[in-house]
Order: structure tokens, then sequence, then C-alpha cells
């Protein structure tokens, strides 16, 4: 008898997020449209290949995540990558069908994408890796805002050599030509460093993923040190935008949760970037 479909329930809502529906949507379309008296929105969203946001709690990052979601033109078929924090599961876990529920209702995985994905040999199908994951949770809100009717294939990475990131970046391009998705990374940048030392580090990082440098930010992250947790996921994306034709990446937005607390003492870093 085929396994039943399996709906995965959220994990951080009332945490990094709003759990009231209402609540939620407001505070997702606030950012999606940014500060008032700001920067005025881009006419029309930018086609992009990849993407980067982050992934803590909404009053430090979300500003950064809005910002970048508003700025793409979403498809309806999204390929969300995110770090593995909790350890479990598999090393490449695949979330293998049904549905990811957020407090604005589910959002169904692509069995045509997760088949091919499986059937390469790129991941393994995988629930504990997931369960209690929030990186990859907390970009749902501002994919349904954006694209209601979007579908999505939810990977959490572990720790892999450059030579992984590229296979599995080079699988997943084919994947994503095929169904003309986008592949989004999920990852905050610098971790607990005071601010002039984050901005430094998370430079280091952004320069190589503007360079459009997928084996460079994998060994500059590496060699310096810089606890950038989605390092991996924003490898992977890299390889997978090259290989569908990216020609340039976009520093959407950095912050530090400083600029939210006022204390530049210990502070993690944000990055939003469109590579197009």
């Amino acid at each position: 008898m085929p396994h039943a479909a399996t709906e995965r329930e959220p994990a951080v809502a009332g945490r990094f997020y709003p759990s009231d529906p209402g609540l939620l949507a407001g505070q997702v379309d606030g950012l999606l449209a940014g500060p008032p008296g700001g920067a005025s929105p881009e006419a029309a969203p930018t086609r992009a290949f990849g993407l980067l946001s982050p992934h803590a709690g909404y009053v430090y990052s979300g500003a950064v995540a809005g910002a970048t979601w508003a700025r793409v033109e979403v498809p309806d078929r999204v390929i969300l990558l995110c770090p593995n924090h909790t350890g479990r599961g598999e090393r490449l876990s695949l979330w293998p069908d049904g549905a990811w529920r957020t407090p604005l209702g589910p959002v169904p995985v692509d069995d045509e994408m997760t088949r091919e994905i499986v059937e390469a040999g790129l991941a393994l199908p995988d629930r504990a890796a997931h369960r209690l994951e929030h990186s990859l949770e907390v970009q749902l809100p501002f994919l349904q805002r954006r694209r209601p009717d979007a579908a999505i294939v939810p990977l959490c990475l572990g720790s892999l050599s450059f030579a992984r990131c590229q296979e599995l970046g080079e699988g997943l391009a084919l994947v994503a030509r095929r169904h003309r998705a986008l592949v989004v990374a999920s990852s905050d940048m610098s971790h607990y460093l005071p601010a002039p030392e984050a901005r430094r580090k998370d430079g280091l990082a952004l320069d190589r993923v503007l360079a459009l440098d997928p084996r460079g930010l994998h060994e500059v992250v590496t060699r310096e040190e810089i606890s950038m947790c989605g390092v991996v996921p924003a490898t992977v994306m890299l390889v997978a935008a090259v290989a569908l034709g990216a020609r340039r990446a976009e520093l959407v937005r950095y912050s530090t949760s400083g600029d939210v607390t006022g204390d530049p003492a210990s502070v993690v870093g944000y990055a939003g970037v469109l590579v197009c």
C-alpha cells in the first residue's frame, strides 16, 4: 500500500512569526511593501533564477526577506533549500509529498519535481530533518502572499563538500529548467559578532555571491570561518542559477540584528540577493 501523503505542521508559528492568520498576512504584506516613505517598489518584479533570503524571526530579518521576495518574479514552482540546524535526518533530505502548512494555509509539494529529484539520486525522501527546522518554514508566508498557487520542493541540506554542492546544483538546474522553477536558498550570515566584524566577514561571502562564484563562496566561508549557516544551500543555489544561465547578482538589502536592537556588540547578519 502506498504511503499516505503527510502534511507538515508549522514548528515556529507564534515564535518566529505570528500564528494568527490575519496578523501574519498583514505583517508579511507590510514587509513586502517596505517602510512607509521608503524607496518605491519596483514597477515590475525581476525574473530571476535564484534567490537568497534570511530566516530569523521576522522582527529581525523580515525587512530583508520582504524586500527580497518583493523584487522577484515568483513562478508557480519553487525549489526551497535550507540548512539543517537540528542535525536530524539525512544529509540531503527531501520532504516527499503532501503539503506544508502555515497559518495562511497549505503549500502543496510538487509531486513531479520531487519524483525527478529522487529518481536522479540527488536527495533522499526524509521527514525527520524537516520536522523542527525553521529556516525553510519562515520563507513560506512570503511565498504564499506573492504566489498563492505555488507548489514547492523542500530540501534540507547538511554539511557538503563543494563537489557535492556542485553535483546537486547541476542536477537541480535540470529539474528547474524543465519546470521553470525558482531556486531559493535560506540563510543568515555571520552570527554573534560585533557589527563591524560581521559586516566585514559577510562582505567577503557576499562578494563571491555577487561574482556568481559558488566555489569561491564555499571556500571563503570555510577559510575565514564565517558563520553563515546556509552556505551549503547558497552554494547549491548559485551552482544551479549559473547552470540555468544567470549573468548577474544583485544585493537587494543587508542588515544586522543590531539595526533592530540598537546593540552592535553581538549581531547576526542578514542578506537578500537576486541571481538573474
